[in-house]
């Protein structure tokens, strides 16, 4: 394990070379893992295809539950594409030196979970076809989406939300995509020299560079946090007993963040192991990421147990009966949702030895991520299947369609991930290289200390390397 003392303090050429090693000609091994990851979202598309057959009964949704474990994956997998956006974003302006090698996984975490919270909508549908009705276009039937529906409201925040995490991811590529371009022959040059737009690194474009990289650091960040604004209003516009509350737009943000930034130390963690990272991906970095979950844990646990104290001291029947049905029927899941979340998470990561642990610490990032899963399903089932008049009271219980779809889901994202990673710098060559620029060491009596000098901008320019 690299000790943050031991800096990268490499030449350009070496350090193109190890960022690069991702891009290396595929093993054998990763064949396997592409096939077998492929074999699973095959199998995700027969189950799908099943259910268009069928009907919706192939899945376990009934009534009075409509909403099962396709609107729960839903606003999971939109949870977890704040991680790019909100991390990258918020340490792009900030300007935290440490961020460089942690930005380009974040932010094609973002726009690959996004894809793939965006079929489930479709899935859920039942004939996706019909989701053209949703789009304000002419047809030969007279409709027209109506626009005070939440569901168009989805549709348009995720459109958003994807192009502009393209874009920012894009954007960011641009002097990596040059650089491998100059590397590669044949094909890749090809395509390589089409993405990198012409760029040579001139002064000229370093500036815009810049420009535009702050610009859409800014402007992203409301993107992704009326994202989810909107997604929980699609429970808190209802009158159902446990959605109707004013908390749920930040509150939802606030457990996006907390999953995605789990998220982010999870896919750390993998892609510091296959691709032999340890130089660049340091213990400093987790330990940073660290800090920041432990943060976001607190305000999650703050969040959740204001809305069941507010609920408790209210004491308004139908709502206090959704919680005593949650906490007597599902005892087992919200106790696992509340050690996951808090209970674990907190006094772990007080201590500095267990966030620089890379298994704690990847441990713990999944434990979040489960108790962040179970705390959707706990929003979306029980609410559903008891509500205030007996009679219409249901079981919910998933089938093996849905697993399967759920199972391809986390395949098609592993499996777009490990794609990525063999035709792109998985880690941004330009930021590692700009921090090594602006890296130095200060003498301090006995002591030396590394330093950073600070990105400022001279005689109305931005700082450029």
């Amino acid at each position: 394990m690299s000790d943050d003392r031991d800096l990268v303090s490499k030449d350009t050429k070496t350090i193109q070379q190890e960022l690069t090693s991702s891009m290396n000609p595929p093993t054998w091994k990763w064949f396997l893992l592409v096939g077998f990851l492929g074999l699973i979202v095959i199998w995700g598309g027969i189950a799908w295809g099943y259910q268009i057959k069928v009907g919706m009964g192939a899945a376990g949704i009934n009534l009075p539950v409509m909403w099962g474990f396709y609107i729960v994956s839903f606003v999971f997998w939109v949870g977890l594409s704040h991680s790019g956006t909100m991390v990258s974003a918020i340490l792009r302006l900030a300007k935290a030196n440490w961020r460089r090698p942690i930005l380009r996984g974040a932010e094609a975490l973002t726009v690959f979970t996004i894809l793939v919270a965006g079929t489930f909508p479709m899935i859920h549908l039942g004939r996706p076809w019909k989701l053209l009705y949703f789009l304000p276009i002419p047809n030969q039937r007279g409709l027209w989406p109506n626009f005070r529906s939440p569901l168009l409201w989805d549709i348009i925040a995720i459109t958003t939300y994807i192009i502009g995490s393209s874009l920012f991811l894009y954007l960011g590529m641009l002097p990596d995509l040059a650089i491998v371009r100059d590397r590669s022959s044949g094909w890749r040059k090809q395509l390589y020299s089409v993405l990198a737009m012409g760029w040579r690194g001139s002064a000229h474009e370093w500036r815009v560079f810049a420009k535009a990289s702050t610009l859409m650091a800014v402007l992203i960040i409301p993107v992704a946090v009326s994202v989810h604004s909107i997604v929980s209003w699609d429970f808190a516009m209802t009158l159902v007993p446990g959605w109707h509350s004013t908390i749920f737009a930040p509150y939802f943000v606030i457990g996006a963040i907390f999953s995605g930034v789990a998220a982010v130390i999870t896919v750390m963690v993998v892609i510091r192991k296959a691709f032999h990272l340890e130089a660049y991906l340091r213990p400093i970095h987790f330990d940073n990421m660290g800090k920041i979950l432990l943060v976001v844990s607190l305000l999650w646990t703050y969040f959740y147990f204001s809305e069941v104290l507010t609920t408790w001291y209210g004491h308004k029947p139908i709502e206090w009966e959704v919680f005593t049905f949650i906490a007597e029927r599902y005892w087992y899941l919200l106790g696992l949702m509340v050690l996951g979340n808090s209970c674990i998470t907190i006094p772990a990561l007080c201590f500095k030895k267990v966030r620089r642990s890379i298994p704690a610490i990847l441990i713990i990032s999944l434990f979040v991520n489960v108790g962040m899963f179970i705390e959707r399903f706990l929003i979306v089932v029980p609410t559903l299947s008891h509500r205030n008049v007996p009679f219409i009271w249901g079981v919910y219980h998933p089938t093996w369609v849905e697993i399967s779809i759920m199972a391809a889901a986390f395949a098609g994202f592993a499996l777009l991930y490990t794609l990525f990673s063999k035709f792109f710098p998985i880690v941004s060559i330009n930021d590692v290289m700009e921090g090594e620029i602006l890296r130095s060491k200060t003498q301090l009596g006995r002591t030396t200390l590394n330093t950073h000098i600070t990105e400022e901008q001279q005689d109305g320019n931005p700082g450029t390397f």
